[in-house]
């Protein structure tokens, strides 16, 4: 953690501030809001503050972590809350010797009451000693985007661990079964084999309804013939993974599937060759969605590419048609096109890559339909 500290540190130095706040806008019990704060601490509890400065690192926490803090995050002097914050806030920082200094903090991380609590705390200071609370660019984010070698290394034991989920249960689809109890069977086999959880709700959907990206698994039965988009990940290490497959349970796909599926692997290994570091966001989604375009479907792709994947499921970079970011050796995207007609439904093909030598490697191995 103290080289991640060091890396902030110069972040700080770049954009003029004395010290950083890290929060999260609510209590983290699902391990989806306060990433920032644990890459930076090591910290896994659900409620904390960080407050790092140029020489020195605080947690803020109350009597439910102390233990905690102090086992996870040594690197880290505790500061004990008791109350609301508006009660420990400038003790805080008069712990941390910041009168007159400039505070950073993530206006992600700060709910509007956080932010009058803390400003509330300040009003009791002297006016000439009070420091500026000043809203921060995403530096933890930009620095998270790139992966250090043992944050690959959970990444791909996740990924590992989601494909054979995946296998495991997409072998045993049959008409009949449910939406809801696939998603089940799937969740089940991932947590028995040594998942801490899932990267997000499991998404499995047949026919008509798959022509919704994001929508969710229904009571009803699969019948046979119809097209199956199944898009889940896990959690290994505090790590996410993301895959996403199409199949047909049960009976032999038609012809339009047959089409529209090889449109989108097509599109798929397409981008995974080309994609490669110091592009664009924006230009990599087009590799994909120019294939899909000229195919006479470039309507029914609505969706960006890919994102990174990390401690969040949905993290940087993002490659998508308004995207801006640049893609550099040692991020992990997922790469996933997709082509979505309503009343019919729809086709998505996912995986993961890592940018390693200037190149994307592709990390998932769960098979795809010979279509």
């Amino acid at each position: 953690m103290s080289e991640r500290l060091q890396r902030l540190r110069a972040r700080m130095t770049d954009v003029g501030l004395d010290a950083f706040l890290v929060g999260a806008p609510a209590e983290d019990t699902f391990h989806t809001l306060a990433a920032n704060r644990r890459y930076l601490s090591g910290f896994k509890g659900s409620m904390a503050w960080l407050l790092v400065t140029a020489d020195a690192a605080f947690i803020a926490v109350d009597f439910r972590y102390f233990e905690q803090a102090e086992r996870e995050s040594p690197g880290f002097s505790l500061f004990r809350t008791s109350g609301d914050m508006k009660s420990w806030f400038g003790s805080l920082i008069g712990q941390a010797a910041l009168t007159g200094k400039r505070i950073g903090f993530e206006p992600a991380g700060v709910t509007m009451r956080d932010y009058q609590a803390m400003k509330k705390a300040l009003e009791k200071m002297p006016p000439d000693e009070r420091p500026k609370l000043l809203t921060a660019p995403p530096i933890v984010e930009e620095l998270r985007a790139i992966k250090e070698p043992e944050e690959i290394a959970a990444i791909q034991r996740a990924v590992d661990l989601g494909d054979e989920a995946f296998q495991a249960v997409a072998q045993r689809i049959e008409p009949g079964l449910t939406e809801r109890q696939v998603a089940w069977e799937i969740e089940m086999y991932a947590r028995e084999h040594g998942a801490e959880g899932m990267s997000f709700e499991t998404i499995v959907t047949a026919g008509p309804w798959a022509a919704m990206p994001h929508a969710q698994p229904r009571d009803r039965p699969i019948e046979a013939g119809q097209p199956i988009v199944i898009d889940m990940g896990v959690r290994v290490d505090g790590y996410c993974s993301d895959l996403t497959r199409t199949i047909v349970a049960g009976g032999e796909s038609d012809d339009r599937f047959r089409e529209i599926y090889d449109i989108v692997l097509t599109a798929q290994l397409t981008a995974e060759e080309l994609v490669k570091s110091g592009m664009g966001g924006e230009e990599a989604h087009m590799l994909a969605h120019n294939v899909i375009e000229e195919a006479g479907y470039g309507e029914n792709f609505g969706h960006g590419l890919g994102h990174g994947v990390g401690l969040l499921v949905h993290e940087a970079p993002r490659l998508a048609k308004t995207s801006k970011d640049e893609l550099k050796d040692g991020m992990v995207a997922t790469i996933e096109p997709g082509i979505y007609i309503s009343g019919w439904g729809g086709v998505r093909i996912e995986d993961m890559v890592v940018f390693e030598n200037g190149k994307a490697r592709v990390m998932s191995h769960a098979p795809k339909l010979v279509a």
